[in-house]
């Protein structure tokens, strides 16, 4: 199974009591309520455990349950579970009068209801509301997406994968341009079919700019649409794959594999190749844009991105910014990630407005790995160790002279110390997942059985092949780890098998890995615009692929967050088909969370965390089916772009090549405030400033909505109008903001918000302003 399984009888062995601390489970708790209607599963919880005594622990909890149920035998019977070891609680069938009671006793910190759930492989869609228990969701009210065309550029596909099932599909619709291209070992017709209805490729521009002849022998790939690599299918499949029951990686997330568009129809463009690193053509890119303008798909997914320092928006040698404006410009949302190379700031890619920019955060799932030392101790890592367990064994840390640096993972050495047959320890400062990979393989080569890799608070795991074990800790049980091996004379440890965990206590952040702002280029215009699940995500992949297990993988990227929004796009696109991209960027920025779906704080992962904030994650969290009904939008169009790129100072030949138009823009140079954006970002405020937006109304006719303004720290804030009033005859209102400091120095950005509400819709804009009194200059010391 995905999840940790408990037996009935409740005797179990120390580890798994150890873990009924962390996992409620589906199977055992569904079976419970389900027999009684009248009381509910609660978890008592009463923070950390006072004495180390377990009998004692769990004798004060069945006495406290039984002060309230009436006996000890009923308590008993209540009972679930009794948590004792990483903290103090219980889990008891309760009515809600009882819960009311035990969360007034003495020491209880809070009384909560179990949170059932059903396990998907890629987990995000339930958690995103997208389930397919709830008729009203969005994914209902779209018919799962059917008539919309998905366009990808990516690295191919892998047509036999389940995800591209036509079961049940009607014909294509008859709008369709597009088809499908053989090549090496993919066959047009018999390959592509009514899910999978287009599939090219695109090599020529790489060929052209390679020196080296394209050797697939000694890099693997397939001149034609077929994915070596897995990473096209795999967000493809998270985007718009049908439903694959009973699937996981190795056991791992054991559920039901779909993507948001279960309905929607597939166009692979094949851009990249795999030549060492995996790479593409600017002129490829450009040419597959072409190709799906005149195809006819309704949006297009990029999980694509380049490195700081950017090219500028109207440089074709970027490729997305030119073609994606051409896309935008006839209709089409153009979805696209925003790079991997966080947590600094200003590393954010895909910057131009007219992109919906997409960054990573996890989903309430995690993979705990648990780790038993010798003296008992037992730790909880994280790993995708779906091996057999390894049984108490050696375990090392490969000292080095205290004249030099310690040994980091990504540079092992075993010279001074034997590893054959044990478990090695190392430390980290690097985040990336090579790191895991090359320290495995490291380990592996002197013989060794295992790794255990401390490293700065992360959620990027991965799988390091052949069931090795590579378990990841943070620094600080990295540290308890250490001190144990040194005051052990024959230190040992024992490595569990990972577990699937799911729903509370795992916490909502904002990746590591994900790129954030401000933009380079513009830092007038937020981005990301929205963040999505990209950690752990489980979907399908290629059987070329290293480290995928029954045709599925786990990744983790911002290339897995930008087809979430992909598929909440195609959504509504299937119920909004008229409109615009900038309105659709515009209801999934002012409607997202920002907390998560139970209600508790996104943190930012980085050196330490902190609250995200909208250089994190944008407008916040997607949130698929407020989306659907936002009540007004920020909308734009060619014009609202030209603004930009005139306010950002291109000249009139460049941006008439954009444009594809002769442009000139105006005399005076526009401000770039006054881009019509979902949200507000003030780089340099040091006098007053006054920016104009204006929303449409896409709710109800008659409608009035008052603002409610949190502002910035130092920054005063006003609106006028304050209230904002639609009818039949006045669907648009425009409105400026004013905007004044109170600092005296130059700052870092401080954030805030401006909503407008009805009552019922709260339509949010995100609000990030720095004050420099001292213009463009550079406060770092």
């Amino acid at each position: 199974m995905g999840t940790l399984s408990m037996r009935k009888n409740r005797s179990t062995t120390s580890m798994l009591v150890l873990l009924s601390t962390l996992f409620i489970l589906n199977d055992r708790n569904s079976l419970v309520v389900s027999a009684d209607n009248t009381r509910k599963v609660h978890i008592v919880y009463m923070g950390e455990k006072q004495h180390s005594n377990l009998k004692l622990i769990t004798d004060s909890h069945i006495d406290m349950l039984a002060s309230v149920v009436g006996s000890k035998e009923a308590a008993v019977k209540s009972m679930i579970y009794s948590y004792q070891h990483g903290f103090s609680g219980f889990a008891a069938m309760l009515s809600k009068d009882q819960a009311k009671m035990i969360a007034e006793l003495p020491g209880v910190v809070h009384v909560t209801r179990n949170q059932l759930h059903s396990l998907q492989t890629t987990r995000s869609w339930d958690y995103l509301g997208l389930s397919t228990h709830y008729p009203s969701n969005l994914s209902h009210k779209a018919k799962k997406g059917d008539g919309i065309i998905i366009g990808f550029f990516d690295s191919g596909v892998w047509p036999e994968s389940e995800v591209f099932d036509d079961e049940g599909y009607g014909p294509v619709p008859t709008r369709w341009k597009g088809h499908c291209d053989s090549g090496q070992l993919f066959n047009a017709t018999a390959d592509c079919n009514k899910k999978l209805i287009g599939a090219k490729w695109f090599i020529d521009g790489f060929l052209a700019e390679n020196k080296e002849p394209f050797n697939t022998t000694e890099k693997p790939d397939y001149l034609s649409p077929r994915d070596v690599v897995g990473h096209g299918t795999h967000v493809s499949a998270i985007a718009a794959g049908s439903f694959v029951s009973n699937t996981s990686f190795k056991g791992l997330g054991l559920g039901l594999a779909r993507g948001a568009a279960t309905r929607a129809r597939i166009a692979m463009y094949k851009v990249f190749w795999n030549v060492g690193p995996v790479i593409c053509s600017s002129a490829d890119l450009l040419r597959a844009f072409d190709e799906a303008i005149h195809d006819g798909v309704d949006l297009l997914s990029l999980s694509i991105g380049s490195f700081v320092p950017l090219f500028s928006d109207v440089d074709e040698r970027d490729g997305i910014a030119i073609g994606a404006f051409h896309a935008v410009a006839k209709g089409i949302p153009v979805i696209a990630a925003a790079g991997n190379t966080g947590p600094h700031a200003q590393t954010i890619q895909n910057t131009a407005p007219w992109i919906l920019t997409v960054a990573a955060s996890t989903v309430d799932r995690s993979f705990p790995t648990l780790l038993t030392l010798g003296n008992n101790i037992t730790i909880m890592g994280q790993a995708l160790f779906a091996g057999k367990e390894i049984g108490f064994t050696g375990l090392v840390y490969p000292e080095t002279s205290e004249l030099v640096y310690p040994s980091f993972c990504e540079s092992l050495s075993f010279n001074n110390t034997s590893v054959d047959g044990k478990v090695v320890l190392c430390f980290t400062t690097v985040g990336s997942r090579a790191v895991l990979t090359t320290a495995a393989s490291a380990v592996r080569e002197a013989g060794g059985v295992g790794v255990i890799v401390a490293r700065n608070p992360s959620d990027m795991l991965g799988s390091c092949g052949n069931d090795f074990p590579c378990v990841v800790v943070d620094y600080e049980l990295g540290t308890q780890i250490l001190f144990y091996i040194r005051s052990a004379r024959s230190p040992t440890v024992k490595i569990s098998p990972s577990k699937t965990l799911v729903g509370n206590p795992v916490a909502t952040k904002v990746a590591d890995f994900s790129s954030r702002g401000p933009s380079s280029i513009a830092p007038a215009i937020l981005k990301p615009d929205i963040a999505a699940p990209g950690v752990s995500i489980l979907a399908a992949s290629s059987p070329a692929y290293p480290f995928e297990a029954g045709g599925f993988s786990i990744l983790s990227g911002t290339s897995f967050s930008t087809p979430h929004v992909s598929g909440i796009v195609a959504l509504l696109k299937a119920i909004q088909p008229n409109w615009s991209p900038a309105a659709i960027r515009s209801a999934i920025v002012t409607t997202a969370w920002k907390s998560d779906p139970y209600g508790e704080p996104i943190f930012s992962e980085g050196s330490t965390w902190k609250l995200a904030d909208p250089f994190d994650f944008g407008g916040g969290l997607v949130n698929p089916n407020k989306a659907a009904e936002p009540g007004l939008v920020y909308d734009m169009g060619t014009n609202d772009y030209i603004h930009y790129l005139c306010a950002v100072g291109y000249n009139d030949s460049s941006i008439s090549l954009v444009v594809g138009k002769v442009t000139t823009c105006p005399g005076t140079k526009p401000s770039i405030l006054d881009v019509n954006l979902p949200s507000i970002t003030i780089p340099n405020l040091s006098k007053s400033v006054v920016l104009t937006r204006t929303v449409k109304n896409v709710g109800s006719v008659n409608s009035m909505y008052k603002s409610l303004i949190v502002p910035p720290i130092g920054i005063s804030v006003s609106v006028r109008p304050q209230t904002l009033i639609f009818n039949s005859t006045t669907n648009r209102v425009s409105f400026k903001v004013t905007f004044t400091t109170t600092h005296k120095v130059n700052t870092r950005f401080y954030f805030g918000s401006l909503t407008w509400t009805d009552g019922f819709h709260a339509v949010t804009s995100p609000i990030s302003v720095r004050t420099q009194i001292i213009q463009s200059y550079t406060d770092d010391n």
